[in-house]
């Protein structure tokens, strides 16, 4: 974004600080718990302290961020326990999102869906399962066309967040390879309940397949994670 646009267009900017914060989290250049010194990192990402309060705000909405009296704005923490609990939140909503696609997409969109996770099929043979959790970051991904197939807002709202909460537990490359085969099968049988417009059964594969999941993701992380105590 160019300096012009930059005042042109305050709340753009914004998004481009709140989007430019959330990648340097993921990508490591700022870690879980730092400070978000507002002198420092709004010099840093060349921006005035204005925006970068907003951008702050954000995603001290969307619980990136969390604030403590007398210590300021922090990158937000989390715990396997917190961990676990955002998953049983993302089986719940998602589930729902799925039932209300079979309800509003459309026969071509759901051959389009049919059609992605095919290529995305081809593309985990070749290049092998990917070493961070980041569903939801693309327009061709599986869960996130149906999230947009719901028509529902607010269940898009309230997922993208918890997509973004979900991105900041990184995971080996090999963490998901006995799982690809299975998932890919779950998600060819939630497609055709979408495809008969079948909403209690795309609710319950949905459901199913987030389980799994999340069974898997907590074994990971119990393995990896020291004992409390």
């Amino acid at each position: 974004m160019s300096n012009a646009q930059r005042t042109a267009n305050p709340s753009a900017l914004v998004d481009e600080t709140v989007q430019r914060l959330e990648e340097a989290l993921l990508s490591g250049q700022l870690v879980p718990g730092q400070r978000l010194s507002e002198q420092e990192l709004s010099a840093a990402f060349g921006v005035s302290r204005g925006p970068f309060r907003e951008a702050v705000r954000t995603l001290e909405g969307r619980r990136l961020v969390t604030r403590t009296p007398h210590h300021g704005a922090h990158f937000v923490e989390l715990s396997a326990e917190d961990f676990e609990q955002i998953l049983w939140a993302r089986e719940g909503l998602e589930a729902m999102a799925c039932r209300q696609a079979a309800e509003m997409m459309t026969l071509p969109e759901v051959r389009a869906l049919r059609r992605t996770t095919v290529e995305s099929l081809e593309k985990v043979m070749i290049e092998g399962v990917g070493g961070v959790y980041r569903s939801g970051t693309n327009d061709n991904d599986f869960h996130l066309q149906i999230i947009r197939g719901s028509r529902n807002r607010w269940l898009e709202g309230f997922l993208s967040d918890i997509y973004a909460l979900l991105r900041l537990f990184k995971f080996s490359p090999t963490s998901f390879g006995h799982r690809a085969n299975a998932s890919v099968d779950e998600h060819m049988l939630i497609i055709d309940a979408l495809e008969k417009r079948d909403a209690n059964e795309a609710e319950r594969l949905m459901r199913r397949h987030i389980s799994n999941a999340r069974e898997n993701l907590m074994s990971i992380l119990r393995a990896v994670t020291p004992p409390q105590g």
